[in-house]
């Protein structure tokens, strides 16, 4: 039952979220005395319009990672899109549709420009969720191999294995993706980090989920962290496209927070980084302390009992 529920939620969540994207709330910077209004009006709930004071203003936001594209007069009759191919394809053809979609309709020529491109050698922008993946799934191996070490090592050593694995995780992670292959273009030390946070928030999870549920506690650690959590992160599918019950948890989940850091490292000097880091770190810490008060509550239940 336990196989059968894995592959069915693995299946669900990866095919089913691609089947019929819809765009919901796409952040668009617009500027122009009466073009934000008419976005507005055309594309209703599919965008969230931000009015801009001018065409510098709108790309400023979009460089900032504020909105994911630029919309701006480029004379009568002309539109200028600006896009950051660097928040994925999936979102970057959403945007490009409804705008066209619009101008058709308007009668207008739309002209696009990609101002912040992948990296050459991330043609299709999955290098983060690569990356994300593979750090989560060696995070939960570690916290699996962890759970049965508990009559080897104590909780204390547990801990020093987990935390020390997890940054040798991260740091091969980082530097194979990054100087290596040059897949990621983020700062090395940033990412070494974020993917540090990520395998600990990952391996402690699973650890919890062991400790606490017993032999289902890693099924459990495989659906939330490497079915839901890779394949909510926006990086296949960008965020504002998935149904409102994955776009809810997709921040909150460790996989999107990483795949979130990532792009911002890589793109956008770090602009928003902040959230999706201290989300890792209270994953990660969480975890650990409720690890650590498992032998103390065991304690007091047996002297309870007693």
């Amino acid at each position: 039952m336990i196989a059968l529920i894995v592959v069915a939620a693995f299946i669900g969540c990866y095919v089913g979220l691609q089947r019929d994207p819809q765009p919901h709330q796409i952040p668009l910077a617009v500027s122009g005395p009466n073009l934000p209004s008419q976005i507005g009006q055309a594309l209703g709930g599919t965008v969230d319009v931000q009015p801009a004071a001018g065409a510098e203003d709108a790309r400023a936001a979009l460089e900032r990672h504020d909105v994911v594209a630029a919309l701006s007069a480029d004379g009568p009759g002309r539109l200028h899109l600006e896009i950051a191919g660097a928040v994925g394809t999936s979102t970057t053809s959403a945007v490009k549709n409804l705008v066209g979609a619009y101008a058709t309709g308007a009668g207008e020529h739309v002209t696009t420009e990609d101002v912040v491109p992948l990296a050459h050698f991330d043609a299709r922008g999955l290098a983060g969720f690569y990356m994300a993946f593979g750090v989560t799934l060696a995070g939960f191996v570690l916290g699996s191999n962890a759970l049965g070490l508990t009559g080897l090592l104590r909780l204390r050593h547990r801990f020093w294995l987990l935390a020390g694995a997890s940054a040798a995780i991260g740091t091969v992670a980082a530097i194979i993706a990054g100087p290596v292959l040059g897949a990621v273009p983020a700062p090395v030390v940033p990412l070494v980090c974020t993917l540090t946070l990520l395998a600990a928030a990952a391996a402690f999870t699973t650890k919890l989920l062991g400790t606490y549920l017993g032999p289902i506690g890693v099924p459990v650690a495989t659906l939330v962290l490497l079915t839901a959590g890779n394949a909510t992160s926006g990086a296949t599918i960008g965020a504002d496209l998935l149904p409102a019950g994955a776009r809810a948890v997709s921040a909150l989940l460790p996989p999107g927070a990483a795949v979130r850091a990532i792009t911002d490292l890589s793109y956008f000097d770090g602009a928003h980084t902040a959230g999706p880091v201290i989300t890792l770190a209270l994953w990660a810490v969480i975890a650990g302390v409720l690890v650590g008060l498992r032998p103390r509550l065991m304690r007091r239940r047996a002297a309870v009992a007693a």
